[in-house]
C-alpha cells in the first residue's frame, strides 16, 4: 500500500490541464494502485491524479455502489443528461464543501488498466464524481462551479 501526499488548493497543479496516457505500463498500474489507496485512505469517493502531483488523465472512484473500485484513464464524457444540485466536497479543499450543479446522468468512456474501452453510466452520486474528477483533469476545481461555498463542521453540516 502506498499512500500519496494529496495536494491542496491554491497549489498551481491543480489548475493545469492534464496530458493523455499514450502508454499502459507498470507505472500506469503503480499509480492506479497508489491512486486508489490514497483515496480509500482519505475516506474519499474519487482521486484524480493532479490530486497527487501528477499530470496524467487519470481518474479512480469508488461511490460504494454496485460499481466498486473504478479506473479510467483518458476519460472523456460522451452524454450528460438532466440536472441535480447538491453539495460537494474535495480532498484537495479540506473543510469546504459547495453546491454545484451537475447533470444527473452521465455516459463517460476511457480505457482500463489493460488498454481497453469501457463505457461507464452513471447517475446521482456517480455522476457528480465523473464529473468532478474529469474537472480535475482540465484544471477546474468545483469552486469554480458552486453556487454557494461554506466551510463544514468536521461533525457534518455547516459551520
Amino acid at each position: 500500500m502506498a499512500i500519496r501526499l494529496i495536494v491542496k488548493d491554491p497549489d498551481p497543479v491543480l489548475r493545469e490541464k492534464s496530458k493523455p496516457v499514450t502508454k499502459i505500463n507498470a507505472n500506469i498500474h503503480k499509480l492506479l494502485k497508489d491512486m486508489a489507496d490514497t483515496m480509500y485512505d482519505a475516506e474519499g469517493v474519487g482521486l484524480a491524479a493532479p490530486q497527487i502531483g501528477i499530470l496524467k488523465r487519470v481518474i479512480v472512484m469508488d461511490v460504494g455502489d454496485d460499481h466498486g473500485l473504478i479506473e479510467l484513464i483518458n476519460p472523456e464524457v460522451i452524454e450528460t443528461e438532466g440536472e441535480q444540485f447538491g453539495p460537494e466536497g474535495c480532498l484537495s479543499i479540506p473543510g469546504l464543501n459547495g453546491d454545484v450543479r451537475r447533470a444527473e446522468r452521465v455516459v463517460v468512456k476511457g480505457l482500463d488498466r489493460d488498454g481497453n474501452e469501457i463505457v461507464i453510466e452513471g447517475t446521482e452520486l456517480l455522476a457528480r464524481c465523473i464529473l468532478h474528477e474529469v474537472d480535475h483533469l482540465n484544471g477546474v476545481l468545483y469552486t469554480d462551479l458552486a453556487e454557494k461555498v461554506y466551510r463544514i463542521d468536521p461533525k457534518g453540516g455547516e459551520a
